[in-house]
């Protein structure tokens, strides 16, 4: 999964990015409005972590911005005022969770899990695709009955897939799961994971096709 942080505080900034890629996030992080709002124009995240009091543009305008080019990528506000007023009015122009510091990393986690699954169809915590299985509470997969341990961005690759599991997912959406703002994207890292992927799932019931220009499809194996 793929996060957005906006929060200017360098010090909190840090040690929130740096908790959340050791649970197997990818995160990008910016500290003000206006790279905020460029940023959330051309890419895609799975859940965004706005700070309210940020430079230039404020988290609200922010917020209101993404709402006003009709994008749903969830948001949770992180913010110091516990103002009932404030949260009010943050829900009711498009935030979908409010969230108080300081706070609990445990707490935030699995506020995130939960509006990824309010995305999913059937909002289930376990995805299958034939014996494949993905369980959103430990973010873990198993194949068979047995658990399927992979390097982080082969398990970035599958957890995108999964979500979308009987959904067409583009090489570039696939990029922009994978690779963070440090990174440096690669089309060709995406055919090498995509491979090595697809030995890991051989003799399973479920494979991943490519749609040439279109892009990828996870669904179970036709007899």
């Amino acid at each position: 999964m793929k996060l957005l942080l906006v929060e200017d505080n360098p010090q909190l900034a840090h040690w929130l990015a740096s908790l959340l890629r050791e649970q197997d996030f990818v995160l990008d992080h910016v500290d003000n409005g206006e790279a905020a709002d460029r940023l959330l124009a051309q890419t895609a995240y799975d859940v965004v972590l706005l700070d309210l009091n940020i430079p230039g543009l404020s988290g609200k305008a922010v917020l209101r911005r993404l709402r006003e080019r009709g994008d749903t990528v969830p948001v949770i506000v992180l913010t110091a005022t516990a103002s009932l007023d404030q949260k009010v009015l943050c829900l009711e122009i498009g935030a979908d969770d409010y969230l108080v510091k300081p706070f609990e990393v445990r707490e935030l986690v699995a506020r995130i899990k939960v509006l990824v699954r309010r995305q999913m169809p059937g909002k289930a915590n376990d995805v299958s695709c034939g014996d494949l299985h993905y369980d959103l509470r430990t973010r873990r997969f198993t194949l068979a009955g047995q658990e399927l341990a992979l390097p982080p961005r082969e398990r970035t690759l599958l957890e995108a897939l999964m979500l979308k599991a009987g959904s067409t997912v583009s090489k570039q959406a696939l990029i922009d799961s994978i690779f963070g703002l440090d990174d440096e994207p690669s089309a060709d890292a995406i055919d090498i994971y995509m491979h090595r992927l697809r030995k890991k799932l051989e003799g399973s019931q479920a494979t991943v096709i490519t749609l040439r220009g279109v892009g990828y499809l996870l669904r179970t194996r036709q007899e």
